[in-house]
């Protein structure tokens, strides 16, 4: 059993794509997820789980909550060592002046071509700034999130894939959540 973490994109937003997490934690369990968890309404599961193919596991849950609820969600999976890897490499921990609260990640469904990247590495948007690697986009907005034009669709628009947003402080929550389920799985 490896322990996964999965994250869905734009459930429990304003009244739309409403899903309950008892409801999304049976789901899951229908899936033969084990140990399941849920953090926050967003729609951030961690689990444990036989399969070595997070892209298939991500496919499998998107059939499942269309099956269940009649409407499309993205979702995006990684395994706790690719969670524990990005939450450990964020560059911009390495500047000074950083408020962590103002950091966020951008999780994508794939490594966008090169064409694609290409296509963003100059822009600039005032102060804030991202830097693409791998899968994630490590976001920086020092007067917020909520007003900046580096928001899931500019992403999605520019580079081809399937994104979604965590901030700093639930990046490092869901992977504490990991870290006890895979210790508690081992036990």
């Amino acid at each position: 059993m490896q322990t996964y973490i999965a994250i869905l994109r734009g459930i429990n937003v304003s009244g739309q794509k409403r899903i309950a997490m008892n409801e999304l934690k049976s789901l899951f369990e229908e899936l033969n997820c084990r140990d399941v968890k849920t953090y926050i309404q967003s729609g951030n599961v961690i689990f444990n789980h036989t399969s070595v193919d997070d892209q298939q596991q991500a496919r499998e849950i998107e059939r499942k909550l269309v099956q269940k609820y009649t409407f499309q969600v993205p979702v995006l999976v990684r395994s706790q060592s690719e969670w524990a890897h990005i939450a450990a490499h964020n560059p911009f921990l390495k500047e000074t002046g950083i408020e962590i609260d103002k950091l966020h990640v951008t999780f994508l469904s794939e490594v966008p071509s090169a064409v694609n990247s290409d296509k963003i590495k100059d822009l600039q948007f005032g102060k804030d700034r991202f830097i693409l690697a791998g899968k994630e986009i490590y976001v920086n907005c020092p007067s917020g999130y909520g007003t900046t034009k580096l928001s899931n669709s500019f992403f999605e628009n520019k580079l081809k894939v399937t994104a979604t947003t965590r901030n700093w402080k639930t990046v490092n929550e869901l992977l504490k959540i990991a870290e006890s389920v895979s210790d508690e799985a081992g036990k």
